[in-house]
Formats: structure tokens, sequence, C-alpha cells
């Protein structure tokens, strides 16, 4: 079959809309026609460089779709089915996914480097006959996607497309890194350096977790009343040169936070948030950054003061249980999903999305297809 997707063929170039051969699913492999993507920075990294990638490449891993067709062996979803994609898709045989940490899974971890599905090929030609990379596994800007079945998880049928997408990625990461990773206690101090997508989403799960005081840090002005909506008592904006972390300590009585999360992606923000960490506090690492970004670390303030510096991908979750859980407690009115989007735009208008993201307009943007 034939459908348009993005495509990225250099780093640094607009993504480039054009129809692609998508080949059918072999034995443990579905085909599925995306419903919504979710515009998210990780993709972006990819876009500028900083990350790097074979190309050409189809980026988009945060997603939702039905079931189209099924390779043999197959067994978890049928023709007709809503899913939402993982794109961190496991073997669910290896020590990690035993251990109940699938997304550690070198399967996932290969996908995602290689652009390649598990057997060393892809799904995707161009008009030029052409290979054409898959990312994380799924490629969700591209309006047919075929991956493995382990790389989508059977939702109920009347559960909405566009909330489904953000559940695959922004909010599994963020929620799961307060619940999974760092274990916020009620009553906790959280700071928040970063209120994009992801920011957002860690800002609410230190709501349900019960968190006393959450502190959102961001350099758009306009990102506090999205902040204070999920749940943040209080924002500062670093547009103006403020530091973050003697503000962090300002509104915690000179102490820093309990529980201190970088969802920007950098190394400077990554020693912001450690060193806006209290005595005895975690500081969690969610943002993804340049693989040659480095952070300088105070050593004898992780022995002295003893903090705990850790990272977390995909909220350290179990995505094919947790996803699930997700969707229950939006049900139970606990999470908010609704209140993350900002705009809407069709696959053609997916470089203004981009665009709209680096200027820092949105919460989150889906890309729909129909």
């Amino acid at each position: 079959m034939k459908a348009p997707a993005a495509v990225l063929y250099e780093a640094r170039t607009p993504l480039r809309i054009e129809e692609v051969e998508i080949l059918p699913p072999q034995r443990g492999e579905v085909t599925v026609r995306m419903k919504a993507a979710g515009v998210c920075h990780s993709d972006l990294h990819v876009m500028k460089g900083d990350l790097t990638m074979p190309m050409p490449i189809i980026l988009g891993h945060e997603g939702s779709g039905v079931i189209e067709t099924v390779g043999e062996g197959v067994t978890s979803v049928q023709p007709g089915d809503h899913v939402i994609l993982v794109w961190r898709g496991s073997c669910g045989r290896c020590e990690y996914c035993a251990g109940g940490r699938p997304a550690l899974c070198d399967m996932g971890t290969a996908m995602r480097f290689t652009g390649l599905m598990p057997d060393g090929t892809t799904r995707f030609r161009n008009a030029a006959g052409e290979s054409v990379r898959h990312y994380a596994g799924v490629s969700a800007f591209s309006t047919f996607s075929t991956m493995p079945e382990a790389s989508v998880v059977k939702i109920p049928p009347d559960f909405s497309f566009e909330k489904a997408a953000l559940i695959g990625c922004g909010v599994i990461t963020g929620v799961g890194a307060v619940i999974n990773a760092a274990q916020v206690r009620p009553g906790s101090t959280v700071a928040v350096i970063g209120a994009g997508g992801i920011g957002l989403n860690i800002v609410q799960g230190a709501r349900i977790a019960g968190a006393r005081q959450i502190i959102a840090v961001d350099h758009f002005a306009r990102k506090e009343a999205d902040a204070r909506r999920f749940g943040a008592t209080d924002y500062i904006d670093v547009s103006d040169g403020k530091d973050p972390v003697e503000a962090i300590k300002a509104l915690t009585g000179g102490k820093g936070a309990d529980f201190a999360f970088e969802a920007y992606g950098s190394g400077k923000t990554t020693e912001q948030a450690y060193d806006a960490t209290k005595k005895g506090g975690t500081c969690v690492v969610v943002g993804i950054t340049s693989a040659a970004d480095r952070a300088a670390i105070n050593i004898n303030q992780l022995v002295y003061a003893e903090k705990t510096l850790r990272g977390s991908i995909y909220g350290t979750t179990r995505p094919r249980t947790d996803l699930l859980t997700l969707i229950d407690m939006h049900h139970a009115g606990q999470l908010l999903l609704d209140e993350l989007v900002t705009s809407r735009h069709l696959l053609g208008g997916i470089n203004e999305a981009y665009a709209a993201l680096q200027r820092g307009e949105v919460a989150r943007s889906l890309i729909v297809f129909e």
C-alpha cells in the first residue's frame, strides 16, 4: 500500500510530505492506520541534529490508531482494534523485561538507534525505491505504519484517539517519572525545570501524588497558566536571567525541593535541578539532550548531602499495563488530558507545528489524520 508520510532526509531541513510504500506485516508484526500523533520534543532533537539517526527516516513516536492488518502469529490484537503505540517495544523475555523494566529492553534500544525492525530490515520505501527507516519502531508520522506487535497496546474502542496519543509518551513519561522513578510522597515539595509537554505531566503527577508545593520553572511567561492549571503552586519565569536554583530555594525556606525534575533536556538544566534538590532529596533527569552534552555535578553534595541522582525513561513504567491504568485515572477525574492540547494540525502542517513548539507557544500539539 502507498500513503502520505512526513520524511526527514537531512537534519536541519524541513520534513517532506510525500507518498511512501508501506510493506505488509511479517510474522509478529501489525500495520496501524494512524489516527493521531503527538508533536514531541524528542523528534525535534533528531530534526535539529542533536540526536543522530540513519536517514531517510519517518519520525513520530507518540500516537494512536486502528489495526489495519496483522501478520502471522499475532495474538494480542486483530484488525479493527484501537491501539496506543509503544515507542519502546520490548521482547518480554530478557533480564530487563523479566525484572519489570521493559523500557530498558535491548530490542527497543536497537530499534531506536538503528531505525530498523528487529529482523534488521524496514517496512517503508520511498518513490525512488530506497528503504526509509523507522523511528522508535513506530513512525507515527506516516498515515499507515508497520511495526512489531510489541509496539501496540489494545485500548477500549470508546476512548478518544487524541487522548490515547497523548498518554502514549508525554503523559506516561511525566506521570511515571513521579510515581515510579521518584516515588514522590504526599506532603513533599517538588520542583520541575521545564514546563513543556513532559514537564506539565510531571507537575500533574506530583499533584496526583499529593505534593504540597509544586514549583514549575520555564523561560516562557505564557507557560505559567498551563503549569498552574495542571497543579503548580508556584511559577518561576527565568526569561530575564533569574537563577532558578536560588529562586527554588527562596520558595522552600532555603532548603531546596524534596524532589527536583529536569524536563527540559540540557546539561545546564540538569545541574540546576541537582543543585535545587535539598539534602536527602532526589533529582530525576527526564529530558533528552544532545548525545555530546555533559553535566558537572558536585560530588561532595552527592556524598555529604546524601542526594540521589537518577534518570527515568518512559516513566520507568510497564507500558502494557500502565497505559491502561492511566486511562482509568482519566475516567476517574484524576488525570487531565484535554487541557494538554493547544493546537491540531493535518500532516501537511507538521513543520509549522514544530516551529510553534520551538517558539514555546504550545503545551502539546497533535497531528490528526482525518
